[in-house]
């Protein structure tokens, strides 16, 4: 007999590797696994069937498996006759869709056999009760479980400020991973993209090599691009040991670079074993300070584009069709049959305004849970289940990823994944890094299954 029901709210990357991991048990739980699009496995990001979409990690670092580094390199290169494919390469994210999707129909038809439910449905509430937990849904039926799972993935983008009319216009997308423009828009249409990172950048990839010939015009705070990965990787490199202060932190970073002879990707990529270590050990004073003045530095520079996607931006950016502004946004208004963006340019007292047929919200994913518009987020908020972070970065969780409640509790029983978790880990929004926290988190929660009893552990103290 299989111990207990561990129920996933959310079906993306994050919950679909957790259902995965904790099936791979063959004494392992059940798993119901809810998810409001039915998507299982593919979240926003690979639900894409847009082939100018390429992931931004090479394809022999993009297996969901730690312990199993070519797993899907193996799975493309049995699908691919492309003799150019290899480790090195940027695979579409569609064919990372479509490895995501076998992975859990092949659990669904192996071994774990009854043991796995994929739910097409919107969790809207979590409650606790003396058994375990009930989850509630939107047609108002429930799902009782022993262990539930959050993994919500990316929560929808803030909207501009925009009026009420602005919003509900069709012409204004706000989310636009949900949204395809293909035939919507008009070929010489002004676009105004509110964000300049790597969603701007898939909006305006699709819409051009759809033969849009219109003006883009991207603004940001700081009108920062992504910046590029090399074709070829540089060699790897050691990661400097952790520093609990911010600025030394930054000055081993810039030496190494300055005078080390490494190239600065080299030196991002080395952070990668050591940042959840870094975060840890920084003091809550320059945590504040990196969100406030360092973080759009670091998310261009570790999370960067692929060569070929790079090199089509630069390429509209050279014709002029491409224009990538800094600036704060004041308003956006209706001016007839088109958009007004007023806005002033960063560093200049004078303000601009900017005509488009289309507004495209692409400030990614919002943060603060408290402000989020999730049901499920609300009904844990009020019931005190779960509370957000000191920085509003996502849930408080601790260093196993359970959810610490009001009263600065956690339970083995309840846990998150993925990028809710960010206000502990910080970098978990990326496949190499969701695949290690998941395979722990399963492994905790089979355990803690097998146990009979569940204590409630006191919650470290807020950084």
């Amino acid at each position: 007999m299989t111990p207990g029901h561990v129920v996933i709210v959310g079906g993306g990357f994050s919950g679909a590797l957790t259902a995965l991991h904790l099936l791979a048990d063959p004494a392992g739980p059940r798993v119901t696994l809810v998810d409001r699009t039915g998507t299982f496995g593919l979240g926003a990001a690979y639900a894409t069937r847009d082939s100018e979409h390429l992931l931004n990690t090479r394809a022999g670092n993009m297996s969901a498996f730690p312990d199993r580094p070519d797993h899907f390199l193996r799975w493309l290169l049995d699908r691919s006759d492309d003799p150019a494919l290899g480790r090195m390469s940027f695979a579409p994210r569609m064919a990372y869709g479509a490895y995501l999707r076998d992975l859990v129909a092949e659990t669904v038809a192996g071994e774990a056999t009854g043991r796995l439910v994929l739910t097409a449905a919107d969790a809207v509430s979590v409650r606790r009760h003396a058994d375990g937990f009930t989850v509630g849904l939107a047609d108002g039926s429930a799902l009782d479980a022993d262990a539930t799972v959050l993994a919500l993935g990316n929560l929808a983008p803030a909207p501009p400020p925009a009026g009420d009319d602005v919003l509900a216009s069709p012409r204004y997308v706000a989310e636009p991973w949900r949204v395809d423009l293909s035939g919507r828009v008009g070929p010489d249409d002004a676009i105004l993209l509110v964000g300049t990172g790597l969603t701007m950048v898939d909006v305006v990839a699709s819409l051009a090599a759809q033969g849009h010939r219109g003006p883009f015009l991207a603004l940001s705070r700081r009108g920062l691009l992504p910046r590029a990965h090399v074709e070829a990787p540089p060699h790897k490199h050691a990661p400097p040991p952790p520093d609990p202060t911010l600025s030394v932190s930054l000055r081993t970073l810039r030496r190494l670079v300055a005078t080390g002879g490494a190239d600065w990707r080299t030196v991002f990529d080395g952070l990668r074993p050591v940042t959840a270590t870094l975060w840890a050990n920084m003091r809550p004073a320059d945590r504040s300070r990196f969100l406030r003045h360092a973080r759009p530095w670091w998310d261009v520079h570790r999370h960067r584009l692929a060569p070929k996607v790079a090199a089509r931006i630069d390429a509209l950016r050279a014709s002029g069709q491409l224009r990538v502004a800094a600036g704060r946004l004041v308003q956006i208004r209706t001016a007839g049959d088109r958009f007004e963006a007023v806005w002033r340019p960063r560093g200049k007292p004078a303000m601009e305004v900017a005509a488009a047929r289309w507004v495209i919200n692409c400030v990614g994913p919002h943060a603060d849970v408290r402000r989020a518009g999730e049901p499920v987020l609300d009904s844990l908020l009020e019931a005190g289940l779960a509370r957000p972070d000191p920085l509003h970065l996502g849930l408080e969780v601790d260093a196993d990823s359970r959810v610490v409640d009001a009263e600065g509790r956690t339970r083995p029983d309840f846990v998150a994944v993925g990028p809710l978790t960010r206000s502990s880990f910080w970098e978990s929004t990326a496949v190499p890094d969701i695949r290690v926290q998941v395979a722990e988190v399963a492994r905790r929660l089979g355990a803690h299954l097998r146990r009979p009893a569940i204590a409630l552990d006191p919650a470290p103290r807020r950084r």
